[in-house]
C-alpha cells in the first residue's frame, strides 16, 4: 500500500509542477527570450495550490524544466514570489533597462500632466473684475 500513496503523491506533485510551470510561462515577456521571469502568487492562489514548502519545491522543478534558476521568497502575509535569478545576456539587460526607463518616464509624465490639470482646474481666488463690489477692492 505505501507504493500507491507514493505514486499518488508523485502524480499530485507532477500536476502541481505543470500548473506552476504554466503560470511561470504565461508571465514571461517574449521579447526577453525567457529571461526576467517572475511570478507573484498572492495568498488566495497559494492556498489553492497547497502548502508553501511544496509549492516552492514544485516551482524549483518547473524552473529547471524552463531553464530558470528559481529563487523563492514568502512574505508573512502569504504572498509567494518566484523569480528567475539567472544573468541575462547584455542585449536583454539593455532592452529591459530601456523598457524600465520608458515606464518610469511615462509615470512621471502622467503625474506632471495630472498636476497641471489640477493646477489649471483649481478656482482662482483673484477677482475677475475690478469693479465688482463683492470682491473687496
Amino acid at each position: 500500500m505505501p507504493s500507491q500513496k507514493d505514486e499518488l503523491a508523485e502524480r499530485r506533485f507532477a500536476k502541481l509542477v505543470d500548473q506552476i510551470k504554466a503560470m511561470m510561462t504565461a508571465a514571461l515577456k517574449p521579447e526577453y527570450r525567457g529571461f526576467y521571469g517572475h511570478l507573484v502568487l498572492t495568498r488566495e492562489p497559494v492556498a489553492e495550490l497547497g502548502q508553501v514548502a511544496e509549492i516552492r519545491r514544485a516551482a524549483r522543478a518547473a524552473g529547471r524544466q524552463l531553464g530558470w534558476k528559481v529563487r523563492t521568497h514568502a512574505t508573512d502575509e502569504g504572498t509567494l514570489f518566484l523569480l528567475d535569478d539567472r544573468d541575462p545576456p547584455q542585449e536583454i539587460r539593455e532592452l529591459a533597462a530601456r523598457r524600465s526607463a520608458e515606464a518610469v518616464s511615462a509615470v512621471i509624465a502622467n503625474a506632471r500632466a495630472e498636476a497641471r490639470m489640477l493646477h489649471t482646474s483649481t478656482p482662482s481666488t483673484l477677482p475677475t473684475r475690478l469693479s465688482d463690489p463683492d470682491q473687496g477692492l
